[in-house]
């Protein structure tokens, strides 16, 4: 039986919803990385979680080419099923 992959939802400012699959985590230097994936958009992003309120949690896109590049080499080292190219 295949485990179900772990999704989270994103409300936007406007108040939108997008949910999204949680392919990997880390935390590198005390900060918090998902990698998550959009099905409905077919993309990967890298968040940066920037708030954590009790029970909700608060991401960011990096959007820096130097700190994607650091990060991704991670995430491609943890994650052996998908050929991860940014």
């Amino acid at each position: 039986m295949s485990k179900k992959p772990e999704t989270i939802i994103l409300t936007g400012d406007e108040g939108f919803e997008i949910e999204l699959e949680v392919l990997e985590q880390t935390t590198i230097a005390g900060r918090t990385y998902i990698l998550v994936f959009d099905a409905e958009e077919e993309e990967v992003f890298l968040m940066r979680e920037v708030q954590e309120d009790g029970e909700y949690v608060s991401y960011e896109l990096v959007e820096d080419e130097e700190e994607i590049d650091s990060i991704m080499k991670v995430f491609s080292e943890l994650i052996d099923e998908f050929d991860l190219e940014w």
